[in-house]
């Protein structure tokens, strides 16, 4: 028996599923794998999960992680080759520009704060949220994400 309603279920997969791909696409190349994988397992969970969206987040990112050493080990030539793959994000009418350099900018800052950004910005998680994730304090997510927005835009600024 399933502790998940159908109608939460939706919701989170219509909210949340994008943020959670661009989320996993920090670390691996098959990021909708991964989060499918993380809503089966919600799925599977016999009690009930008290906070779905951050469990996600924490599943997904473990996930990731796990899938990301798998092609590490398999080979770091296909590795950095798929890297350049699909972009992060889709971009609009006539911003794709804008877009090809923000994932250019996303991909100089260091992994801890590109993490933090993209789980702030794109999974409007709360510093809290992204804390736990990250198994860091509130407070260095927080110092994380305004090293990382400084770092963007002084690198926007002079563009």
């Amino acid at each position: 028996m399933t502790r998940i309603s159908q109608e939460l279920l939706a919701k989170l997969l219509d909210e949340q599923a994008p943020a959670l791909v661009l989320y996993a696409r920090q670390w691996c190349d098959m990021p909708e794998d991964v989060v499918q994988e993380a809503f089966i397992s919600l799925l599977r969970q016999s009690r009930k999960v008290d906070n779905p969206v951050g469990w996600l987040y924490r599943v997904v990112r473990n996930g990731a992680i796990n899938a990301s050493r798998k092609a590490s080990r398999r080979s770091r030539h296909e590795r950095s080759a798929a890297h350049q793959g699909e972009p992060w994000f889709e971009s609009r009418n006539g911003q794709r520009l804008d877009a090809e350099r923000l994932v250019v900018a996303l991909d100089e800052l260091p992994i801890d704060q590109r993490e933090t950004v993209v789980a702030r910005l794109w999974g409007n998680l709360a510093w809290e949220e992204i804390a736990q994730l990250t198994e860091t304090s509130s407070t260095t997510a927080y110092r994380r994400f305004q090293t990382a927005l400084a770092f963007l835009r002084e690198r926007f600024s002079t563009s």
